[in-house]
């Protein structure tokens, strides 16, 4: 027996598909097929990370495909995404607890309407709950790090943790889950009373300001680039005379050269290249190394 026949028989209650196409599932609209795709709930997710673990089957956990480009050969083993079904939002006083496939504008969008502030950041921002933390998401001053109070993690081990705001390392686009394949499962946030008025007004002018500044209209990854300290992406990229640069389907954006998009059909290895093209004219010119904020799955 296979390991696909095994896995489906293991967790018969469980919608699975075969060869899914992860354009379907990424911002950048761009990936080959992944062999086994699933969105589990929370409890479904565990426990079918900690088979994959036992079995030896290679697994990728994914959110809502914002802040990665997946190989044009697809990705092997199981891709289990934390979607709709483990998307759940309480609320209670000035605590939201949020299940790690919950959108962060979603989040965003509940606080606003129980006169929250402190995520107003967060409007706009396309991906999940886990996601952002992993990647201590953040824009206009704010960033998860000022708003988490704590997160709920599956481990290596197979244990399911509490770590602290101090004990998820959370940092300028890193934190602890990076370094030790931990897995964000639901995160609780702390938020103050505000006026919903100005809260919405805020959120507001943030996404006016996306709009205005960002290639919205075009398949995307979001920023493609860390910020170097002391610099902005962007600009380097701009100043480098790489506006509109193109390999294949795959562009520096005119409007914003922070971002890579996928201006026609690109494919992942267009996108690749360009990335290695922008990083090496820049550095040429500049001496500043830009490292990618996008996430690589698959084969490169």
């Amino acid at each position: 027996m296979d390991w696909k026949t095994k896995l489906l028989e293991s967790f018969s209650g469980i919608q699975f598909q075969l060869d899914e196409p992860m354009v379907r599932h990424t911002t950048f609209k761009i990936g080959g097929p992944a062999e086994v795709y699933v969105e589990p709930t929370i409890k479904e997710a565990v426990e079918l990370i900690t088979y994959c673990r036992s079995e030896k089957i290679a697994y990728t956990i994914l959110g809502n495909g914002s802040n990665v480009l997946v190989s044009d050969a697809g990705l092997e083993g199981v891709v289990i995404s934390f979607g709709k079904a483990a998307s759940g939002i309480a609320i209670d006083g000035k605590i939201i607890v949020a299940e790690a496939g919950a959108l962060l504008s979603q989040v965003a969008n509940a606080a606003a309407k129980e006169a929250l502030t402190g995520l107003e950041f967060a409007a706009g921002i396309p991906g999940t709950i886990g996601g952002a933390l992993m990647m201590n998401a953040g824009a206009y001053g704010g960033e998860m790090n000022q708003v988490v109070v704590s997160a709920d993690v599956l481990l290596s081990d197979g244990s399911v943790v509490t770590w602290t705001r101090e004990k998820l390392q959370l940092s300028y686009r890193h934190s602890r889950m990076m370094e030790e394949e931990a897995i964000v499962l639901r995160a609780v946030l702390a938020l103050a009373p505000g006026n919903a008025t100005d809260i919405k007004e805020m959120m507001e002018d943030f996404r006016g300001r996306r709009q205005d500044k960002q290639p919205l209209q075009y398949p995307s990854a979001g920023s493609t680039f860390k910020r170097p300290e002391g610099y902005f992406a962007g600009k380097l990229v701009m100043d480098a005379g790489l506006a509109g640069y193109r390999v294949g389907g795959a562009a520096v954006s005119d409007k914003h050269c922070g971002f890579v998009i996928n201006a026609d059909h690109a494919t992942a290895n267009d996108v690749y290249q360009l990335m290695q093209d922008v990083s090496e004219k820049v550095k040429q010119q500049f001496g500043v190394v830009l490292e990618p904020e996008v996430r690589f799955l698959g084969k490169f």
